[in-house]
């Protein structure tokens, strides 16, 4: 079996972090595993409070993932502070970590900043050079890119600008009035876009987790990136397409991606 391990922030209400991660990993068939840089007191309106995990902490959690189950990829979400963000990238270096996918998570859906200023450097510099991609949303990569984007030809010189100057491959995911729901893949110099239907759910409460999550599931399993990103957009999809809470969990999915085929499905 697949090993997938997120570090990223914990959602007391269950919809985001490392809640969403899990259960994500879980239903696209590989063993999820975690190490908390944060926990959160949220709900799908607001983050009330935030206690940042002591880095020493951080690093052994990080740690006795790694020295017991080494995970196939790895997910990085919430990481509030430099110091965290740095303690990550040394432990990753360590041990040689692959099929990374940095979701740089900077502001929650409502609204609330879970990034302090001084940390988005230590991610540009430290986390993005190990990615295999990075997942920003579109005001995220306005911060990483230092340009506004208003149109898809700005959303494809924000893209290479991010991947090229930090060596990694960028999912630009559309939205914020840009485009309907189009994703753009930036990988090796070249842009491919990626459909898909907006879909009016009010549930997308940690929809930002489940992508990441489920494209580190797929890379677990030894999917190609532009393989795992289109698994990924299926399944975030499927979800709100069947009008479900996020945040209750995607157990009535099992009709549409049970864990038989999420299994049998690997590559070798």
């Amino acid at each position: 079996m697949r090993t997938a391990l997120s570090i990223a922030g914990s959602d007391s209400s269950g919809g985001a972090g490392i809640q969403a991660d899990i259960k994500t990993m879980t239903m696209n068939g590989v063993y999820a595993m975690s190490a908390v840089t944060a926990l959160t007191a949220q709900n799908t309106t607001g983050v009330s409070a935030i206690l940042e995990s002591d880095p020493g902490f951080l690093e052994q959690q990080i740690d006795a993932v790694f020295q017991d189950i080494y995970p196939d990829a790895v997910k990085i979400g919430m990481v509030p502070s430099a110091q965290l963000i740095r303690v990550i990238a040394e432990r990753l270096r360590k041990y040689q970590a692959g099929n990374i996918v940095v979701d740089p998570v900077m502001v929650a859906t409502s609204g609330s900043a879970l990034m302090k200023t001084d940390a988005v450097a230590a991610l540009t510099n430290e986390l993005l050079p190990l990615a295999a991609v990075a997942t920003p949303n579109i005001p995220e990569a306005e911060v990483l890119s230092g340009m506004m984007i208003r149109s898809v030809g700005e959303m494809e010189q924000a893209a290479k600008r991010i991947g090229d100057s930090c060596g990694c491959a960028v999912l630009l995911k559309g939205g914020h009035s840009v485009n309907d729901a189009n994703d753009l893949l930036y990988l090796d110099g070249t842009w491919r876009w990626f459909e898909g239907k907006r879909i009016e759910n009010p549930n997308t409460h940690g929809t930002g987790c489940t992508l990441s999550s489920a494209i580190a599931a797929n890379l677990a399993k030894g999917f190609s990136l532009e393989e795992a990103v289109q698994r990924a957009k299926e399944y975030i999809s499927g979800a709100l397409a069947a009008m479900l809470d996020l945040g209750q969990g995607l157990g009535p999915l099992n009709h549409m991606f049970d864990l038989n085929g999420a299994f049998a499905d690997e590559k070798e």
